[in-house]
């Protein structure tokens, strides 16, 4: 026994010695090669200039420094060779040609990622990328979105046995994968990863049908065409997860003929048709992730679905189901986290008491035909973070258990039945983002009793019966941005408590019996982009302060931008893991306040329709003051609103003269200020704003010429009705000539419907979480 340990102690040292030796430092050769890489590094514009200095540092042209300590490059512990090279995010904003064969002499290299780059190409004697053939020892290898030109050959990887993972994604290149290729043998690599997405592909490489090992798989957005590719799942009984998200599929889904341990199907954004096949939860059994939005099926959920005991994100949405859910669906799938049915035909009742969804977190039934009462069967969900039942036929009151949900994050109840009153449990929802119960009947006040979270971003409550004052604690959220209380029967005057909405961006209070002046404070909100106050009962003169809405000052840019948050809702999304196993793969759940989903914002009027979404939101601008009882002068500085694109003061009792300053915004699209009691002269500065598409004078007390030149020539007689002392070709009457070239025969009232431009009504409509 004796003898033993110390023969296990001796062979303990000399492993320990071996080791030692081993750490001594990298070869030579080794060293070299990665020296004469160091230059595309250096040359680089890096998105993280930290991150290249400390690579350009620590990659020294010393004997003595040992390339395994440099930053980027990783060694075994026992032979010192290099085993992983991470060159990823290296090359920014410009080009440049990658001699392959610089790898050559990292023969024992076994990661090797060179994805998220600007390499435009490849300098090698023997052909596209032959080199990296070399490299045997070779089991993860990265060219994902560079810019590589010319042709690709999966004939390069099919010397790399050890090869598991291979990354492609051609991008914007002019990189063709060659899809048809004749092996004299079968490739000797067997990957289990294969990413290849936006690779232009129009058809399956063949490479792949000498493929049986796969685990993953992902064709998403490429131009495939054809019948679904069965004969992968078939060719690949371990395949765990396959992508083939947009691209032109055709025909039904067909499935294999035995099971098959899948566990993710994402197939969205085809023009599959057909119904869902019945043995899908047969032959499938094992299924936590499948998307088949956006595609052509149609017909019923099949019963069997609810044996999908596993599945946990189920998407459906954008096709043309219809019926009810089975019973066996609502009460077998409980372990369903994300659920979307949106924009089908799905009709009938809904959430029973036998409902079994209790981990349901994403729950999307807008856009459908649902309607009855919401049962107590969806209390059960008690970890709903997102709900979404806008745009069907729901009836009946709120339930007042919706403020249980202490994880809610959204509801949008929209263009329903709803009636009653507001649930008072709302106010407990304190993690609360966006609430929109517009377009349904709801009715009485708010304002005793409703108290808002101050995480609310998004507050949509128009076309109601709600009445009563506004309630102030509206105006006390620090993250609101979207506003939107329109046609109400709010009364009262416009609450002045604005210091707690500093990035207050969208206001609509228009469609009230609001009255009294419009406030001051309203100007401190230097982000406001879109203002609606419009068909109240308002009274006084506009505030000249409206120049402080930085956002609709030319000169602003340097210190104020609109909130990222309005533009795009950038500020969170939520994952869901798909799978555990050992690729880790996590599937991201695009909820509807994800940065995928955009704020779209339109403008509506007699003559035309704009519509802005993302980015383009910023340039979206616009003020309603119409129909109010407005007096005074318009402020000469309202002309500093440069970036402004409508316009609507018409029909209150604004007198005085345009204001020449108008000729300043170089911007506007629509200015209406007809239905007033102004005089003098049209500004003849105005014929330099080029943009202007719709202009509306009619019934004031205008005098003087009407300017003809720029876009003046394109506005006709009805934009300046009602004007008698008007003049000019425009409106048939001679300048110098007390009578018209040609009789009117219509007074001021005859005029009134057809020489009004409509008010400018401004609307937020969002993607999935809308506030129209």
């Amino acid at each position: 026994m004796e003898r033993l340990f110390t023969k296990l102690c001796m062979l303990i040292v000399v492993a320990l010695a071996l080791q030692m030796h081993g750490n001594k430092g990298c070869l030579e050769k080794e060293r070299i090669a990665l020296l004469a890489i160091k230059p595309f590094i250096i040359n680089a514009t890096v998105f993280d200039e930290d991150d290249r200095n400390r690579t350009v540092e620590s990659w020294i042209d010393d004997k003595v420094s040992d390339c395994c300590d440099w930053y980027r490059v990783e060694c075994s512990t026992t032979t010192g060779r290099v085993m992983n090279l991470s060159l990823s995010n290296i090359l920014r904003g410009s080009t440049t040609i990658l001699n392959f064969s610089l790898f050559q002499p990292l023969e024992q290299l076994q990661i090797l990622d060179l994805s998220d780059n600007y390499f435009e190409g490849c300098v090698d004697n023997r052909g596209n990328i032959p080199s990296l053939s070399l490299l045997k020892s070779l089991e993860y290898l990265s060219l994902w979105s560079n810019n590589f030109e010319g042709l690709f050959s999966f004939g390069s990887l099919a010397n790399l046995s050890k090869l598991e993972t291979f990354q492609l994604s051609t991008g914007d290149s002019t990189l063709q994968v060659l899809e048809t290729e004749n092996f004299l043998q079968p490739p000797k690599s067997q990957l289990k990863v294969l990413y290849l997405s936006k690779c232009s592909l129009h058809g399956i490489p063949s490479f792949l049908m000498y493929q049986h090992s796969l685990e993953f798989i992902d064709l998403s957005h490429n131009k495939l065409v054809g019948m679904f590719p069965t004969w992968l799942l078939q060719n690949n009984t371990r395949l765990q997860g396959m992508y083939l998200t947009n691209n032109s599929l055709t025909g039904t889904l067909q499935l294999p003929n035995s099971t098959h341990d899948l566990l993710e199907l994402k197939i969205s954004n085809n023009n599959l048709s057909g119904q869902l096949p019945e043995n899908l939860s047969t032959i499938l059994p094992r299924l936590m992730n499948l998307d088949l939005s956006k595609n052509r099926f149609e017909g019923y959920i099949p019963s069997s679905m609810g044996e999908l005991k596993r599945l946990r994100i189920l998407d459906l949405s954008s096709n043309n189901f219809m019926g009810e859910l089975p019973n066996a669906f609502i009460s077998g799938c409980f372990s369903l986290e994300f659920l979307r049915l949106s924009y089908n035909n799905f009709h009938g009742n809904i959430f029973p008491e036998f409902m079994n969804m209790t981990q349901l977190q994403f729950l999307f039934l807008d856009n459908n035909q649902f309607g009855g009462k919401i049962k107590d069967g969806l209390c059960k969900a008690r970890y709903l973070w997102e709900l979404d039942l806008s745009s069907n036929s729901f009836s009946g009151q709120i339930p007042d258990w919706i403020g249980n949900f202490s994880d809610l994050r959204a509801i949008v109840l929209s263009n329903n039945l709803f009636e009653g009153g507001v649930p008072v449990q709302l106010s407990n929802l304190r993690d609360l983002f966006i609430l929109d119960i517009s377009e349904n009947r709801l009715f009485g006040s708010m304002a005793s009793y409703f108290n808002l979270s101050s995480s609310v971003e998004k507050l949509c409550m128009q076309n109601n019966s709600l009445n009563g004052s506004i309630p102030n604690a509206f105006l006390r959220t620090g993250n609101l941005l979207i506003l939107d209380l329109r046609d109400n029967e709010f009364s009262g005057s416009i609450p002045i408590l604005i210091d707690g909405v500093p990035k207050l961006g969208v206001l609509l209070l228009g469609g009230n019996h609001l009255e009294g002046i419009i406030p001051h404070e309203l100007c401190q909100f230097k982000y406001l982009s879109i203002l609606d106050l419009s068909r109240n009962r308002l009274n006084g003169t506009i505030p000249s302060c409206f120049t402080n809405f930085l956002t609709w000052v030319e000169d602003s840019n340097a210190r104020y931008r609109i909130p990222p948050e309005l533009v795009l809702n950038t500020w969170r999304g939520y994952y869901v893991a798909s799978y555990n196993f050992t690729l880790a793969f996590e599937q991201q759940v695009d909820s509807f306040v994800n940065s995928t989903q955009e704020t779209e914002i339109g403008f509506v009027s007699k003559n035309r329709y704009e519509s802005y979404k993302g980015s383009i939101l910023q340039y979206m601008l616009g003020i309603d003051l119409s129909s109010n009882e407005l007096t005074g002068d318009i402020p000469i500085d309202i002309g500093n609103l440069q970036k402004i694109i409508t316009m609507n003061l018409s029909r209150n009792s604004l007198s005085g003269s345009i204001p020449e300053s108008f000729s300043n915004l170089t911007n506007i699209q629509s200015l209406d200020l007809s239905h007033n009691k102004l005089s003098g002269r049209i500004p003849p500065q105005l014929t330099q704003l080029n943009s202007l598409a719709i202009f509306n004078v009619s019934i004031n007390n205008l005098s003087g010429p009407v300017p003809d030149k720029g876009q003046f020539g394109t506005f006709v007689e009805n934009s300046y009705g009602g004007n008698p002392s008007l003049c000019g070709p425009q409106i048939k009457r001679r300048c110098g000539s007390s009578k018209p070239t040609t009789p009117s025969g219509a007074g001021e009232e005859d005029e009134k419907d057809e020489s009004t431009i409509d008010m400018v009504l401004f609307y937020l409509k969002l993607i999935n979480a809308r506030c129209v």
